[in-house]
């Protein structure tokens, strides 16, 4: 659980192992895409996700927070 600014509380839904990911960039802040969940740590801090790089396979090699984790976004087919 997690207090919002508004003083209420909010449940964190965790993100399931093997789930597509974009990933928030340390550098610029922006949202990266080709990732998914290989692992979720629950530490007293929350929780926090191991990932893997799809177009590789390799695992990085630090945990990243649930704000900095969110599912991949759907590709919408504009030409439909």
């Amino acid at each position: 659980m997690v207090s919002t600014p508004d003083g209420m509380v909010a449940t964190i839904r965790p993100v399931r192992t093997g789930t597509r990911v974009e990933v928030r960039s340390r550098f610029d802040g922006h949202w990266a895409h080709g990732f998914e969940v290989c692992d979720a740590v629950d530490e007293e801090g929350g929780v926090r996700y191991r990932l893997r790089r799809r177009s590789d396979g390799s695992v990085l090699p630090v945990l990243f927070p649930h704000d900095d984790v969110r599912e991949e976004k759907r590709r919408s087919m504009w030409w439909i």
